[in-house]
Order: C-alpha cells, then structure tokens, then sequence
C-alpha cells in the first residue's frame, strides 16, 4: 500500500516493534503535568465560574478519553486493553497541576497512556478557559513513574526534588504505620538498613505517617512482643515488616505472624502474599521461595515483605493500588465508596 506524500521506500521504514515474545506483567504509569495562567482565571476555575462549565470535571473526562484513545492518535504505539484510568486536578494559585495513571497487564508499557492522558487534560482545560483569557500555558508534562517489566519499577529523579513545587496524589495521606526490619546482621548493625531506610522512604512519599519503626533480629519471641505491642497501641492502620520470609532456619516472620493471629484472634489475608508471590516471579523466579504473608489484627493491617530491597520495592509497588481500598475497607467503609474518593475508575 503506497501512502500519499510518503515514499515507498520512506513508508518501509515504518514498523511497530513485535512483542510477542514478551511476558505478560502488570503495567503502571504516572505522569503529570501543568496548566499555567493568572491567579483570578484559576480562582474562575476553582469556583466553577467559567461560562463553559465546570472545567475540571470536563478536563478529567477528557484525559480519560485521551488515555484510551493513545493507540489511535500515535500511530506505533500498541493498543492496549486499559484496566484503569484516573485523571485528578490539584489547584495551585497561578496553576492546576494535572496528574494521570494508566494500569494495565500486557507485554509493553502504559506511559504513553499516561502522557496523552495529561495532555488531552491540559488542552481541555485551555479550550474552556481561552474564552475569557488569552494568555494561557501548558507544559512541565513528564512521566513521574512507571512500573512492570524487566526494569521492574523507574521513577523519575528529578521527582524528589519537584516534590514540593509538583506534588502527586498521596494516597495514603493520614495514615499511621510502623515498619520494623527483622534482621540479625542488621540489628548488631554489622549490615545497614537498606530495606528499612526504602519503606520509610516510600511511604513518607505516599503521604503516611509513620508512628515508629524498629530494628530487630531474627527471634520469634521479639518480633511478637514488638508488633503486639504496636497494635495493642491502637491507633494504628498498617504495619509493614521486611526480613525473615524466607525458607532458612532463621526465617521466622510468618511463624511469629501465625502466633499473633492466634493469640490475639485476627485473620489472614491470603491474597496478599499470593499477589507479591505471583507479581514477584514477572521479574524472578526466586519469588515463589518467598513466604510473605498479610493479616489483619484488630484494626491493624500487617504484611511481611523479604528482606531484599530490589523484592521490598517491587513488593511496595505491586501492593500498592490495593493499600487504599484495604485500608477503607477493614475500617467499615462500602465497596462503592472507597473508588469514588479521589479520580474516576
């Protein structure tokens, strides 16, 4: 097929990349981005008082619409069946910062997705402001994260240091957790944290608070005495533990987990550690060794992730579109509610 204005020999250099052979995984992506104009236009904004309606709502919709249409407008990048698609605003005074995620499970990523679903945002919330300002900007549009694949998880390093100027959703913003590392080397500190030092990271990231986080080693009557004190506290939503899951005679975390769960009558979560487990094994095999397991105490959620932190990162992430629902849900919240909180499904 001769494609007019292009030359036969132009139109052959054309191809989609064939990725057959690649494995399936879960695929997530971030991106952002701003809509720049006057301080009154963006207070026009915010109080929905722009003749075209509510801007925000409509710019939502539109990035939506633009996530699922991105195979359709590029026209080499895979058309991908989309699990979610969210699209929120966060108004500042001389701008409304526009973030995206895209999820999926396939062979090839979701940052296009994600991209054109921060731009379409952008160029609707400039079609219905332009009528009552001219001077109008859009930009900083970049990727912040993407997970899945044999990279397993990027973030953008330059998202540190915007983090104060370009926020991202904080999904688990009042949220009170407590991390303990379960680590003989490290708690003779002949080893250093690093997994310890990764978890306070992220949810520090995700907006969460955390109450206390220890260093303990690999004995089954500290670990209990510590988490059970943490959840007797109360006040507690989550408590995330890395170490001891493996299949080495020290590894003691989900034999001191079973005690718990008995002594103070909580239940298992099956799914959690499954989810790690089968997530885990996209990026190694190793993963199926792994003994990681959730329960929930009282009000308290707690789940065991491995000692490596290349695993406690993936884990994080793997884990980390179900922390909200999981966390609205054991408190007493409805199915229905919990996905109309923030974005749109």
């Amino acid at each position: 097929m001769v494609i007019p204005g292009i030359s036969p020999q132009s139109a052959a250099s054309f191809r989609m990349i064939d990725v057959g052979d690649k494995k399936d995984t879960r695929r997530r992506a971030l991106a952002t981005g701003r809509f720049f104009a006057d301080v009154n236009t963006i207070q026009q904004i915010v109080k929905k008082q722009i003749p075209k309606g509510d801007v925000l709502a409509l710019a939502e919709i539109a990035g939506i619409q633009g996530a699922k249409s991105t195979a359709n407008l590029l026209p080499l990048c895979h058309p991908l069946p989309l699990h979610s698609v969210r699209v929120w605003t966060e108004p500042f005074e001389d701008s409304i910062l526009v973030s995206c995620e895209a999820v999926t499970t396939g062979k090839t990523g979701v940052e296009m997705e994600a991209l054109t679903g921060v731009s379409m945002a952008l160029l609707c919330i400039y079609d219905l402001t332009k009528m009552i300002d001219p001077v109008l900007r859009i930009g900083d549009i970049q990727l912040e994260i993407k997970e899945g694949g044999k990279s397993g998880v990027w973030k953008n390093p330059k998202r540190i240091e915007q983090s104060h100027a370009h926020s991202v959703e904080k999904k688990l913003k009042n949220v009170n957790v407590c991390l303990l590392t379960i680590s003989d080397r490290c708690s003779k500190m002949e080893s250093v944290d690093t997994s310890g030092q990764l978890m306070r990271s992220w949810f520090i990231d995700n907006g969460a608070t955390i109450a206390e986080q220890l260093v303990v080693p690999d004995e089954i009557e500290t670990i209990v005495s510590v988490l059970e004190n943490w959840i007797e506290a109360g006040n507690l939503a989550l408590i995330v533990t890395t170490g001891g899951t493996g299949v080495s005679p020290r590894d003691l975390t989900p034999e001191a987990y079973q005690l718990l769960v008995k002594k103070l009558k909580g239940k298992e979560i099956p799914g959690i550690g499954e989810m790690l487990r089968h997530n885990g094994a996209q990026f190694t095999q190793m993963a199926w060794l792994s003994r990681s397991i959730g329960v929930l105490i009282k009000n308290t959620t707690l789940i065991a992730l491995p000692g490596n932190p290349k695993a406690v990162d993936e884990g994080l992430n793997i884990l980390s579109p179900v922390f909200s629902h999981l966390l609205h849900i054991k408190s007493g919240g409805d199915h229905i509610g919990e996905h109309n909180i923030r974005g749109h499904k």
